[in-house]
């Protein structure tokens, strides 16, 4: 029923003949997210940046960033080959001096296959990562052999589209494989199934597929819609308490509305309680939905704050379509309808001070209780997240050299929900495929984490990584981390505080060295340090990994944690 109406919704708007300048589409690119925060942090008061969702949708900062940044003559060496593969991607520009690959491939041009006419642009390029490595007390070899396409464009300068898919095979680090055991799902993968090389014996791991679509337009000057199949990111930070990419892709309708300082953005979703390895077989997966808005307010060029609700629930095979109305607060839907849903409410702050920090914050209220959060009995239902962070570019003095820390936290019981049928198994959490829609420890968790990035030239980067965390579980009760579990399954009423259960302690080093061969195409040196201590001595381990990998068109995720 939700595909009939969001089909419907989409193509009725898209009926519209509504003219507008050339849509820039874009794929994520890390360097080049942290070349746009050092810019606007160096340059804000030019600028009004939504920086909350600006990657995920360009074409809301365009017009007032990137066509100035097109004319900046003073972009860093580190990154001016980002930026230019960059613009070429939002342009398809012609790059000059290259007569391509057998006249057909990279044709002057950043893409493999890039075609250019006045109604139609269409870029074509390959997806690449082979990666090998060893990690100690592991007698298996990490490895990764991922292949795959990407294809992204527009139709009159009206239509715009993007599309991915790639195919895997796959083994990890000790601590994501006892992930992938326990929560029966691959972070941010959906379907997998087991591989075993046929040449190689202690080769073998998993194999998955992972794609990616949408397809958009503006059917206005203010108003743009996307309808695909993705993830999105809320916030600043490394990780994001109210909405990150950490989880599988997802079916959605992203309505973006921006006028003057404030940007109004409502994602209408699909989701799946559970994933396949629950549910054997050709069973249909059951399904909940997702209904959330974001309001972000640019106070100014130095200061913004959003608020952010968002609703899980779940009815028989259909939306429920009061939620559809995309300016009304869901909490007074919930009440209208008795219903028994989830509604969270979030806050999301960013402010630059200077010409070289920024500070950020957020706030996730699942559930709270004013006089019970100050009478400090440990109160079950005080559900709480939040984030603090800072970004600092030129460290010491020496250019280029950024810091970023961040301090994550979430009380026990964040993010759950409890059982509204005693005959299913749904329950509607803040999750998705078995993995959460927020910061991928769940809750009852303490994280400190620490990034520096710097480039050593135009074409090697190092970046550094620390992360020390501290969280709480039990294997056989409720202690508050696991979102997935039935929160009427709870210990105690009272009594409860953060990494309450089994205490786990995780202190994580990684360095990685880059090698930019051509645009988007590098050679990476990984090195990683994980230590492990638990009150479970089982638990208690510790671990180096040395790999070397090659990658084209492709950011793999981090599976640091």
């Amino acid at each position: 029923m939700i595909r009939t109406i969001i089909f419907a919704l989409f193509f009725s708007i898209g009926s519209l003949h509504l003219a507008f300048a050339q849509y820039p589409f874009l794929d994520y690119h890390p360097l080049l997210s942290h070349h746009l925060d050092r810019v606007q942090i160096q340059n804000v008061d030019r600028f009004r940046i939504h920086s909350a969702i600006r990657y995920q949708d360009p074409a809301l900062f365009a017009d007032s960033y990137v066509d100035t940044l097109l004319w900046m003559t003073d972009l860093d060496f580190a990154y001016r080959d980002q930026f230019m593969s960059w613009r070429g991607d939002i342009w398809s520009e012609i790059k000059p001096g290259h007569d391509g690959f057998w006249g057909l491939f990279y044709d002057h041009s950043y893409h493999a296959i890039d075609i250019k006419r006045s109604d139609f642009q269409l870029t074509i390029d390959p997806i690449v990562s082979f990666s090998w490595g060893e990690e100690s007390k592991n007698d298996r070899w990490i490895f990764q052999n991922t292949r795959g396409i990407k294809a992204q464009g527009n139709i009159d300068n009206k239509v715009y589209f993007y599309t991915s898919i790639y195919e895997n095979q796959r083994s990890f680090m000790r601590h994501v494989q006892l992930r992938i055991n326990r929560w029966d799902a691959i972070p941010g993968q959906g379907f997998f199934k087991r591989y075993q090389s046929n040449i190689i014996d202690n080769l073998s791991g998993w194999d998955y597929l992972n794609a990616q679509a949408y397809l958009g337009m503006k059917i206005s000057k203010s108003i743009d819609l996307q309808f695909g199949y993705g993830d999105h990111h809320i916030g600043n930070g490394v990780r994001s308490m109210l909405l990150s990419d950490y989880g599988h892709n997802y079916l959605y309708l992203k309505l973006s509305t921006k006028i003057g300082p404030i940007l109004y953005q409502n994602i209408f979703a699909e989701l799946a309680p559970i994933s396949d390895v629950v549910n054997p077989g050709d069973n249909l997966l059951p399904k909940k939905y997702m209904a959330a808005h974001y309001l972000d307010w640019q106070i100014n060029s130095r200061f913004s704050i959003g608020l952010y609700e968002v609703v899980i629930f779940g009815r028989e095979n259909h939306f429920e379509f009061q939620y559809l109305n995309p300016v009304i607060l869901y909490r007074s839907v919930e009440q209208l309808l008795n219903s028994p849903d989830n509604v969270l409410i979030g806050l999301n702050s960013n402010w630059i001070i200077g010409d070289k920090t920024e500070v950020y914050g957020q706030l996730m209220i699942d559930e709270m209780r004013t006089d019970e959060i100050f009478s400090g009995d440990g109160w079950w239902g005080n559900k709480v997240a939040y984030q603090m962070g800072m970004k600092h570019i030129n460290l010491l003095g020496i250019d280029n050299l950024d810091v970023q820390l961040e301090y994550n936290s979430a009380r026990p019981y964040t993010y759950t929900h409890r059982r509204t049928d005693p005959d299913t198994e749904f329950i509607a959490s803040y999750s998705h495929y078995q993995q959460a829609l927020a910061h991928p420890l769940g809750a009852n968790f303490r994280e400190f984490l620490l990034q520096l990035q710097y480039p050593l030239n135009a074409k090697n980067r190092l970046s550094f990584r620390y992360l020390n965390t501290a969280y709480g579980e039990a294997y056989s009760r409720n202690v508050g981390n696991d979102i997935l579990l039935d929160y009427d399954t709870r210990e105690n009423d009272y009594g409860n505080n953060t990494t309450q259960g089994v205490l786990t302690t995780v202190s994580l080093l990684s360095l990685k060295i880059s090698h930019e061969l051509f645009p988007n195409i590098f050679i990476d040196l990984d090195i990683v340090n994980r230590n492990q201590t638990s009150d479970l001595p089982r638990d208690h381990y510790g671990s180096w990994y040395g790999g070397v990998g090659f990658r084209a068109n492709m950011f793999n995720q981090n599976l640091d944690y």
